[in-house]
C-alpha cells in the first residue's frame, strides 16, 4: 500500500484534513459566508444572543462574532502557515548544507544552532516581541528566529542518514554535481520528514499567535483574530461564556486536527509504525466485540 493509501484508510488523517481544508475554505470564502462587517460596532445589539441575525451572538461592541470568527481564521492560519513555510524553507537549506557538507560548514551552522537553541523558544519570542513592538509581522518575525534552528538540527539529522545511501554514493561517483544531488536525491528524501514537522510544528504555532494576542502583543484591534477575541473577552467570561468558548474551541479543534494530522502522516510513512498502529486497532476491536457479545 503506497503512502497516499495508508494515509486515506486512516480515518483520524481523513477527519482532520476534512476539518483543516473546511476551516480554511470558511477562511478564504469569509467574505461571502460573514453576514455582518466583522470590525462595524452597534451598540444597539450589544451582547445580544444568538439569532438567525447573529448566529453567534455579539460582542462588547455589539460586533458580530460568527462574521469576526471567520476572518479571524485568515489571520490565525494564514500567517502560521506562512510561519511555517519560511522556518521549514530556512531550516531546510541549512539542514541540507549541513548535513552534506559537513566538516567546517556543519560546524558552523551547528554552532550558531547550539545558541539559538538555548535560550527557550517562548521566551526568545517574547523579548523579540518586546523589543521589535507589538503587531502581527513582528510575531510572525519572532517566530521564524525561535524556531528556525530546531529544524535545520532535525533535517541535518536526516539528510546524514540519506547521504550514505548507495544511490548517493553512486551519484557522486556518477559526477553529478552536488547542486544536482540536493535537489533530485536529498530533499525528497527529506520531504516526508519536512512534512510531519510542519504538521506539527503549524499548530504550536497557532497557539503562539492567539497566545501573543491574548496577551496584547500580536494582532491589533480592530483586526479579528482569535487570539484578541479571546483577550477582549476575558473580562466577562463569567457572565457572558460565550464569547470565550467559540474562538476557544476554534483554536482547541484547529490545534488538534494538526497533530492529529502529523501523527498520522508519521504512521503513512512508516509502514511498520503502520502495521503496529493497525494491529492496536484490530485487537481492540476484537475486545469491544467480545465485551459486547
Amino acid at each position: 500500500m503506497t503512502f497516499w493509501g495508508r494515509l486515506m484508510a486512516d480515518k483520524v488523517a481523513v477527519l482532520s484534513m476534512s476539518i483543516i481544508l473546511l476551516v480554511a475554505a470558511a477562511g478564504i470564502f469569509a467574505p461571502i459566508l460573514a453576514p455582518h462587517d466583522p470590525t462595524k460596532m452597534n451598540m444597539v445589539h450589544k451582547y445580544a444572543g444568538m439569532s438567525a441575525m447573529h448566529p453567534l451572538g455579539t460582542d462588547n461592541l455589539g460586533r458580530c462574532i460568527l462574521s469576526r470568527l471567520l476572518y479571524g481564521i485568515r489571520t490565525t492560519i494564514l500567517y502560521a502557515l506562512i510561519t511555517t513555510l519560511i522556518t521549514i524553507a530556512i531550516g531546510t537549506i541549512l539542514g541540507i548544507i549541513a548535513g552534506y557538507f559537513r566538516g567546517k560548514v556543519d560546524e558552523i551552522i551547528m554552532r550558531f544552532c547550539d545558541i539559538m537553541l538555548s535560550f527557550p523558544s517562548e521566551v526568545m519570542i517574547l523579548a523579540i516581541v518586546g523589543v521589535l513592538g507589538p503587531g502581527l509581522l513582528n510575531v510572525v518575525i519572532a517566530n521564524i528566529i525561535a524556531k528556525w534552528a530546531w529544524y535545520t538540527r532535525m533535517i541535518r539529522s536526516v539528510v546524514i542518514q540519506y547521504t550514505n545511501k548507495n544511490y548517493i554514493r553512486f551519484a557522486k561517483v556518477s559526477g553529478c554535481s552536488t547542486n544536482h544531488i540536493m535537489r533530485k536525491h536529498l530533499l525528497p528524501g527529506v520531504s516526508g520528514e519536512v512534512a510531519v514537522f510542519a504538521t506539527l510544528d503549524t499548530g504550536w504555532v497557532i497557539l503562539n499567535i492567539s497566545a501573543l494576542s491574548f496577551l496584547g502583543l500580536g494582532v491589533q484591534a480592530p483586526t479579528p483574530e482569535w487570539g484578541m477575541m479571546l483577550n477582549e473577552a476575558k473580562n466577562i467570561m463569567i457572565t457572558y461564556p460565550s464569547q470565550m468558548l467559540v474562538p476557544g474551541l476554534a483554536i482547541l479543534i484547529v490545534v488538534a486536527s494538526f497533530n492529529f494530522l502529523g501523527d498520522s502522516i508519521q504512521s503513512a510513512l512508516n509502514p511498520k509504525l503502520y502495521q503496529k498502529k493497525g494491529a492496536k486497532r484490530n485487537v481492540f476491536t476484537r475486545s469491544k466485540k467480545s465485551i459486547s457479545a
